[in-house]
């Protein structure tokens, strides 16, 4: 996998019990601590690596969100320190900085998108008219340029961007060819980027993913006068939290007819902007209820020794919004270990969650 993967993930909330302020994942040292502390050892990633546990890229379904990765780590951690002292692998110290780069890693990585085919690929990117225009090493009419020189193959900003952008020449040219406005399913996208990043001509791109969560992405927003329509019922802050980039560029590619013209375009830091308010913000919140939470630290026996002084543990909560999957995942490997051997004399089973148990835990240690 390539490592010119830069992330800024100031949402993911690793403040915890390890940060007081939010801090930023880096994916390139994200990817350095997935070799350096051995993951690779047991865990392989498309395929390189370790065959004793699964390989990570192949869970790519829409639903291996935050929750789901902090949750599926937590319940899987006993077996993990088991077989790393089997293997002589001494166990990392994960901080909340190396939690929130590791977390970047896997988002560049883009584990949250779904598989394509690129036979499939190759049949729609015909049916679709796209190769009545773009060539793979020249254009075809009107200047269009070949699939070649697309950087978006290997960055999904620059894909929204991208099919945003030339959405009005798109047009012009549809109707100069007679042609009725092609929709693309998610699927097709997906299945037009696997065949087209597979081609002699493509391979070597190096994937890129970058993002910022800043607060001049609402101005943006605003500014490009996209709150003229999208606010209310239509409003997209909340509409677009679990669909993949490549999902939200196919809407952004469908909706083009019904825009208002001339449409707004966007520079490339402006969509990162966009991307960032839009869907980062939604994706890394968590969906959890506090009051649900609060019978799940009950039934895992949390209080058993968060709430007794006496059994060393810290007392939970105490600070909105400081706990996060990401503080979790720290806490896991910095606190786990000795947490386990306490458990185990106390004869307490140790704590699975699944991924809403996890999101309404942390909803209710933020309410604390």
């Amino acid at each position: 996998m390539a490592n010119l993967y830069r992330v800024g993930l100031a949402l993911l909330m690793v403040s915890g019990v390890f940060a007081a302020e939010p801090i930023q994942g880096n994916a390139d040292r994200g990817a350095k601590l997935f070799q350096n502390e051995q993951c690779v050892r047991c865990h392989s990633v498309n395929g390189k690596g370790g065959t004793a546990a699964p390989d990570l890229a192949r869970r790519m379904d829409r639903d291996y969100t935050p929750a789901v990765m902090a949750s599926l780590m937590w319940n899987h951690a006993p077996e993990m320190w088991t077989g790393m002292k089997a293997q002589g692998i001494v166990r990392p110290s994960l901080s909340a900085e190396s939690a929130a780069d590791l977390f970047a890693y896997f988002v560049a990585g883009r584990y949250f998108e779904k598989p394509g085919d690129a036979g499939r690929g190759k049949l729609a990117f015909h049916d679709k008219h796209c190769d009545s225009c773009h060539g793979i090493d020249a254009a075809m009419a009107g200047g269009a340029p070949p699939v070649s020189r697309w950087e978006s193959l290997a960055d999904p900003i620059v894909l929204a961007q991208q099919m945003w952008n030339h959405g009005g020449k798109m047009r012009a040219a549809y109707l100069a060819a007679s042609l009725k406005w092609t929709e693309l399913a998610p699927q097709e996208l997906t299945d037009i980027l696997v065949y087209l990043q597979n081609l002699p001509q493509t391979r070597h791109q190096a994937e890129s993913f970058e993002f910022d969560i800043s607060d001049s992405g609402a101005g943006l927003f605003a500014s490009k006068g996209c709150t003229e329509c999208h606010q209310g019922k239509m409003a997209l802050e909340n509409r677009l939290r679990n669909q993949t980039l490549t999902e939200i560029a196919v809407d952004m590619w469908n909706h083009q007819p019904s825009m208002k013209q001339p449409s707004p375009v966007f520079t490339r830091p402006e969509m990162r902007e966009i991307i960032g308010y839009l869907w980062a913000r939604q994706y890394f919140r968590g969906e959890g209820n506090a009051g649900r939470g609060k019978k799940v630290f009950a039934d895992k026996h949390c209080a058993a020794c968060h709430e007794q002084p006496s059994s060393g543990a810290p007392a939970l909560g105490g600070a909105k919004g400081q706990y996060s999957d990401i503080s979790m995942m720290g806490a896991l490997w910095q606190h786990g270990p000795r947490m386990l051997e306490l458990m185990g004399e106390r004869k307490l089973p140790w704590p699975r969650f699944d991924a809403q148990q996890m999101s309404d835990l942390i909803a209710y240690l933020n309410s604390r």
